[in-house]
C-alpha cells in the first residue's frame, strides 16, 4: 500500500488594508513647504548680512585714518588693508574726557543694575510668598508704574535732586535708573517666583530655614535665569541711555553717550573720535549679552514648557 505525501497548503498573507487616499496638496501648502526650505534660509542670511553692514562699516572706520575716511569708503580696505591702524583708539584713550566718561558709564551702569536686581528680587519674593496687608493692591500699583513715561519725572526729580544736593552727580543718575527699573524688575521676578512649588518652600521651612535663609539658599539659585535676564535688560537700558544722563549729569559725571554727543556738537565731523568711541560703546553691551546668553534664553523660556 503506497502513501502519497501531500505538501501542506501555504496560505497567502492577507493583503494590507488600503489606506486613506492622499488628498492633492494645495498651492498654499506647497508654498508653505517651500518657505520652510533652504531658499528662505538663504534669504534670511542675506538680510542679516545687510543688517550687520553698518556695524561692520563702523568697526572698519574706527581703524582707518581721518584722511582715508574722507577720501574713500570703508570697503576700500578689502583692496588696501594697509589702511588699518589703531591710531584712532590711541588718540581716543588719551583724551581725559572720553576715558572719564567711560569710567562714569561703568560707575552708573553697574550699581544701577545690581541695585535693581537685588531690590527687585527681594520685593518680588515678598509679593509672591509673603502675606501683608494690601499686598495685591500694592502689586497693582507697581504694575501701573510700568506705563509711566520717563519724561514725566524729569522736572520733579530734578527739583528733588537739587534739594538733596545730588543733581549733576553720579548718585542722582543711578537713583533715577533704579527707580524706573524697579517696576519691571518686581513684575518679572514676582511672576517667576510664583511658579516655584509651594512644597519646596514648605520643606525648607520645616528644616528650620527662616525667610532670609530661604530666600538666599533656595529661591535665588532657582531664579538665576530670571535674574540674568533682568540684569541684561537693565544693563543695556542704562548703558545706552542718553536722555536721563543728559538731564541729571554734568561735565564731571557724564557717561560715554553724552560725551560722544558733545563731540558731535562741538566738532561736527570729528570722525576719528566718534567712530572708535561709538564702537566701544556698542561692543561692551554685546560682550555682556553673549557672556550671559545661555542664562538669558533660559530665563525667557522659563515657564513656556510645563
Amino acid at each position: 500500500m503506497s502513501t502519497v505525501a501531500t505538501e501542506p497548503s501555504r496560505s497567502e498573507p492577507p493583503a494590507p488594508a488600503p489606506g486613506p487616499a492622499r488628498k492633492p496638496r494645495s498651492a498654499a501648502a506647497r508654498i508653505a513647504s517651500g518657505v520652510a526650505g533652504g531658499a528662505v534660509r538663504v534669504f534670511l542670511v542675506v538680510v542679516a548680512l545687510f543688517w550687520l553692514m553698518p556695524t561692520v562699516g563702523l568697526l572698519v572706520s574706527s581703524f582707518r585714518s581721518p584722511t582715508d575716511i574722507a577720501t574713500s569708503g570703508w570697503w576700500k580696505v578689502l583692496t588696501a588693508p594697509a589702511q588699518l591702524t589703531a591710531a584712532s583708539y590711541e588718540s581716543l584713550l588719551q583724551r581725559d574726557e572720553i576715558t572719564g566718561a567711560l569710567w562714569n558709564t561703568v560707575l552708573i551702569t553697574v550699581p544701577a543694575t545690581l541695585l535693581t536686581v537685588v531690590i527687585g528680587a527681594m520685593a518680588g519674593y515678598a509679593f509672591a510668598w509673603m502675606e501683608f496687608p494690601g499686598r495685591d493692591w500694592w502689586f497693582v500699583g507697581v504694575v501701573a508704574l510700568l506705563v509711566v513715561p520717563v519724561q514725566v519725572a524729569l522736572i520733579p526729580l530734578s527739583d528733588l535732586f537739587g534739594t538733596l544736593g545730588i543733581f549733576g552727580d553720579v548718585v542722582g543718575v543711578v537713583l533715577f535708573h533704579v527707580g524706573f527699573g524697579l517696576p519691571f524688575a518686581i513684575f518679572l521676578l514676582r511672576n517667576f517666583f510664583a511658579e516655584i512649588p509651594r512644597e519646596l518652600l514648605e520643606a525648607a521651612r520645616l528644616d528650620g530655614a527662616g525667610e532670609g535663609r530661604l530666600f538666599a539658599t533656595v529661591v535665588l539659585p532657582l531664579a538665576a535665569p530670571a535674574l540674568a535676564s533682568l540684569g541684561i535688560f537693565q544693563f543695556l537700558w542704562v548703558w545706552n541711555d542718553m536722555l536721563v544722563a543728559l538731564v541729571f549729569s554734568d561735565t564731571d559725571s557724564q557717561p560715554l553717550t553724552v560725551a560722544l554727543q558733545s563731540q558731535v556738537r562741538q566738532f561736527g565731523g570729528n570722525i576719528e573720535i566718534l567712530a572708535p568711541g561709538a564702537f566701544i560703546s556698542m561692543v561692551i553691551p554685546l560682550i555682556v549679552f553673549f557672556a550671559f546668553q545661555r542664562q538669558f534664553v533660559a530665563g525667557v523660556m522659563a515657564g513656556a514648557v510645563k
